[in-house]
């Protein structure tokens, strides 16, 4: 009986964690077109999201190209089919592996990042003294790091997908002898806006599913230095079963649509 309990429990905590977030998020939306817009602290947010994850991104995105071109090599060897490397190669990457696996790493490194920063404040009083103050902390701290998570995220999963395609493109110019030119003129030929569209408008939702539940975690963190890990972690793990939730419907859309 203590079995079920627990798990019963446990099942009546992430419901109401869902109701909560619920209203976080229609709360997110009514301060984001309320005035004054805090746009100093929105352009500080992208800059930092931005050029504290472009090493990251680059140097993943440079070694899913190489590890993935290298994996898929012998098999369309065996078939006779290697000249399909660059098409097959740049489809994979540009509709699913690159954005889901980039959002991956933002998911760690921006959302754990809101998380421990909301945290510390929450725990510190740095937001109640804001309240105090007269500033609106969660229209300058919520609603700029989301906007700017959903901003952000499609830029550097496109530069994580250019980056993946340069390095499949040293593997083949290596091991296979195409050149720059013709591997991407063949990339070039090969994508459509079909691969293009969905697969950006999917980034901004993983962008804004990276920015919302950093900013809930750290916004409800508990006091104590064991609530700001808990946040972090707890942002970290959340936005990830999400993503792959809000991959499998951005999926299943796309194939309704195009297919």
């Amino acid at each position: 009986m203590k079995f079920f309990s627990s798990y019963q429990s446990g099942f009546n905590s992430f419901f109401v964690e869902i109701g909560e977030m619920g209203n976080f998020t229609g709360r997110y939306f009514r301060e984001l077109f309320s005035r004054p817009f805090e746009f100093r602290e929105f352009l500080k947010q992208c800059y930092q999201m931005g050029n504290k994850s472009l090493l990251l991104v680059s140097v993943t995105g440079f070694i899913l190209g190489l590890v993935f071109t290298l994996q898929s090599r012998p098999t369309l060897m065996e078939f006779g089919a290697v000249s399909w490397m660059p098409s097959m190669i740049s489809i994979s990457i540009v509709r699913e592996i690159g954005p889901v696996i980039i959002a991956l790493i933002c998911a760690g490194r921006i959302g754990s990042s809101i998380g421990a920063e909301l945290g510390s404040m929450k725990v510190t009083e740095q937001i109640d003294a804001m309240e105090v103050s007269g500033t609106n902390p969660f229209k300058f701290l919520v609603v700029t790091r989301i906007l700017a998570a959903t901003i952000m995220l499609p830029i550097l999963v496109i530069i994580g997908d250019f980056v993946a395609l340069i390095g499949s493109a040293i593997i083949e110019n290596t091991n296979g002898d195409v050149s720059f030119l013709l591997y991407f003129n063949q990339v070039f030929e090969a994508l459509e806006f079909t691969d293009l569209i969905p697969a950006t408008i999917k980034t901004f939702f993983f962008g804004f599913a990276i920015g919302l539940v950093g900013c809930f975690k750290g916004y409800n963190s508990k006091k104590g230095t064991a609530g700001v890990g808990k946040a972090s972690n707890s942002a970290v793990v959340f936005t990830s079963m999400l993503l792959f939730v809000l991959d499998f419907i951005a999926v299943f859309i796309t194939d309704i649509f195009y297919n």
